[in-house]
């Protein structure tokens, strides 16, 4: 069974990770490089995010029956599969997972101008992303 509170509690931590990714994507690229502390901060924000993000993910496909995906970036997929989200959507933010791990687990070193770039996508994704979950778990209950 979904939990709501779970997920409205992860959706809501989700959501406090904006302000401060909205404030580092709208510093130019220059001035995004001039201080390293930006792309410190900007992994940190997007490694929370996405980590939380793939938490509901996992809670939503398990708790409807479905066996856990292979992996985080497959996680995202299988929302459309539920019907949480479009295939497109699920296709584009998929992405995130490959940043994550390679924030996370230091796979490589991490092009702070591509980390730049990638907080666009963010901005853009992680609300919807939350609007789609809540909708889809609020249409359930």
């Amino acid at each position: 069974m979904i939990d709501r509170e779970l997920v409205t509690r992860k959706l809501v931590l989700i959501s406090t990770e904006l302000g401060p990714l909205e404030r580092l994507a709208a510093l130019s690229l220059d001035a995004f490089l001039a201080d390293p502390t930006h792309a410190v901060l900007a992994e940190r924000y997007v490694e929370r995010a996405v980590g939380r993000m793939i938490d509901v993910n996992y809670h939503l496909l398990t708790e409807s029956g479905h066996p856990p995906p292979p992996d985080y970036y497959q996680s995202f997929l299988a929302l459309a599969g539920l019907g949480a989200c479009p295939a497109g959507f699920a296709r584009r933010i998929a992405g995130a997972a490959g940043l994550r791990n390679r924030i996370a687990h230091e796979y490589d070193e991490i092009d702070p101008q591509r980390l730049h770039a990638a907080l666009s996508d963010a901005i853009r994704d992680i609300p919807e992303y939350i609007r789609l979950v809540d909708a889809w778990v609020s249409g359930r209950d």
